[in-house]
């Protein structure tokens, strides 16, 4: 790893630790609001799969979306907030090259990710035991998808202009992506229509196949949910090294 990079990423895991309260913990507790509310609901009325409760298939789905979500947030808010104030060009003008430009933040969501989803994994604990049938899934789904939505908030934050914009891209796009991916229900309870919806939905095959990852059940096989996530952040991963390379919206 060299200085540069190593430098861009220590500044950017000190940027959200600082203020761990706001980027860490208070996600943890959303999660868990999204957790008593539905399980209290639905705990004894609903069984995904067979011999799985509710409050457990709901469980997984949650620290995803919370990892996805805080993903996004960690590498898109940076950006923009350095494009705004225009501290930007500090990163800018030393010889750091695009590609460690894209490690730096991408690492630094990702880690931001798993840090809120671990929170939320052990503030679970009170209330469901997981079992953990493939541990290495859940592992390749977390990092993965926290890569996929670190590289998709590389792109919002380069391209949004303010704060508005990127409000719009996370509220329009991130957002209803990560509801209708099964974090909340299993696709196959869908009428036809929305199931061939939600199979062009990435972020359910992120998803599903994290949840594989505990019971060793999913709505799809979890080979595809691999190879769909591994293309699409190949396809991001291109898409935003190439925004990178050409300086668009951050060299004028």
């Amino acid at each position: 790893m060299s200085v540069a990079l190593r430098t861009l990423l220590y500044k950017e895991l000190l940027r959200f630790w600082k203020v761990g309260f706001q980027t860490v913990a208070a996600p943890v507790l959303t999660a868990l609001l999204y957790l008593l509310v539905f399980s209290h609901v639905l705990d004894r009325r609903v069984e995904v799969y067979g011999g799985v409760g509710y409050t457990a298939f709901l469980v997984p789905g949650l620290i995803m979306m919370s990892l996805l979500q805080n993903a996004f947030a960690n590498s898109s808010s940076s950006l923009i907030q350095s494009k705004v104030t225009g501290n930007i060009v500090f990163m800018l003008l030393p010889p750091i090259s695009y590609r460690e430009f894209f490690a730096a933040y991408v690492m630094a969501a990702v880690i931001r990710g798993l840090a809120v989803g671990t929170g939320v994994w052990l503030v679970t604990l009170w209330f469901v035991d997981l079992p953990y049938a493939h541990p290495l899934w859940i592992l390749f789904f977390a990092v993965l998808g926290g890569s996929i939505l670190a590289s998709l908030g590389v792109i919002a934050g380069i391209w949004a202009d303010k704060f508005d914009q990127l409000a719009g891209f996370q509220n329009f796009i991130v957002m209803p992506l990560t509801f209708l991916s099964g974090v909340f229900y299993s696709i196959h309870s869908l009428p036809g229509f929305w199931l061939a919806v939600s199979h062009m939905n990435p972020f359910f095959y992120m998803i599903d196949g994290f949840r594989y990852g505990f019971f060793g059940q999913s709505d799809m096989s979890p080979w595809i949910s691999a190879l769909i996530t591994i293309g699409s952040f190949a396809a991001l991963s291109l898409a935003t090294l190439n925004m990178l390379a050409r300086g668009y919206k951050l060299r004028n």
